[in-house]
């Protein structure tokens, strides 16, 4: 089997007295859209740092593309979008992709087809010879997306890649993105927008305190659906005749149930009634990714 296209061990960085990561241990596979999450000062820069090779570890170790961090030869495959950047204004769309192809080495026989693909991907291929003075935010982080791109990177690593973009452009990225997965490049997302995070990605870590709290698939993140329901004048003797539905708790007015097929719903709710109860709320369905990031940041993992 393949190594993992990102795998860290106890990676550890200290700026003076500031610990700004902690043991950092993950692992990222070939070919997959990876989430990594935390709160402001949780170490997500520090991480996207050392993976490139712009600082270096206190402690620990890791290895990109099967080679230890800050290779110059995997730099060359890795593909960035920092959170901050700035092109030319007057500098057309072409030309600083050209520029990066220069500065990335790529062949120069083959800067042509590259910068087309690359137009092509990311939907600015009708403005190619615009000036970069007169795109907007969204158009601006298309072409950082593309300069991410070129050369078929076997990693891209994407610092907020969605941040300040509106609706429509968020939906454009996401749709790069699979793009991008689908021609079997590996994707590391550092994102705070959950609902982004929740709707591209395969896998997420979630860190705090420079430590992954969890990491795994969504659905092994986010644990089966379920049900609540928020109830009144049902018995506690009446949660037992529901247990057909699955393992029943009522605790401070809430019918919970978990898992739950959230098509018996209905089903639930006549159960309910027929037991005496008084149904004021039904929340249906897995929990969040928001939900669950907050739990583990506070501390209260099983919430």
């Amino acid at each position: 089997m393949d190594e993992p296209a990102i795998r860290t061990v106890d990676l550890a960085k200290r700026y003076g007295r500031i610990q700004a990561l902690d043991g950092l241990t993950m692992t990222v596979d070939r070919g997959e859209v990876f989430g990594f999450l935390g709160p402001n000062g949780a170490g997500k820069t520090t991480v996207v740092k050392l993976l490139l090779g712009l600082a270096r570890a206190s402690g620990g170790h890791g290895r990109v593309l099967r080679a230890p961090l800050g290779d110059r030869l995997a730099r060359r495959r890795i593909g960035y979008l920092p959170e901050l950047f700035r092109y030319q204004a007057w500098l057309r769309a072409r030309e600083v992709l050209t520029l990066h192809c220069e500065l990335g080495l790529l062949p120069r026989a083959s800067w042509p087809v590259e910068i087309d693909a690359a137009l092509g991907l990311v939907g600015l291929a009708d403005r190619a010879d615009h000036l970069v003075g007169t795109f907007s935010k969204g158009m601006q982080q298309r072409l950082g997306l593309g300069v991410a791109m070129l050369g078929r990177p076997d990693l891209v690593l994407l610092d907020e890649p969605t941040s300040a973009l509106d609706p429509v452009g968020r939906s454009d990225v996401r749709a790069i993105i699979r793009t991008a997965r689908a021609q079997g490049t590996t994707v590391f997302l550092n994102s705070h927008l959950l609902t982004e995070v929740e709707r591209v990605c395969d896998r997420v870590a979630i860190v705090d305190h420079g430590r992954v709290v969890q990491e795994g698939r969504l659905d092994d993140v986010l644990g089966a659906p379920g049900v609540r329901i928020r109830v009144t004048g049902l018995a506690a003797n009446a949660v037992e005749g529901l247990a057909t539905f699955g393992p029943a708790t009522l605790e401070a007015g809430w019918l919970s149930i978990q898992p739950f097929d959230p098509a018996r719903v209905p089903e639930l709710v006549e159960a309910v009634v027929v037991a005496g109860g008084r149904i004021h709320e039904v929340d249906a369905g897995r929990r969040s990714l928001e939900d669950r990031f907050l739990a583990l940041i506070a501390g209260d993992g099983a919430r």
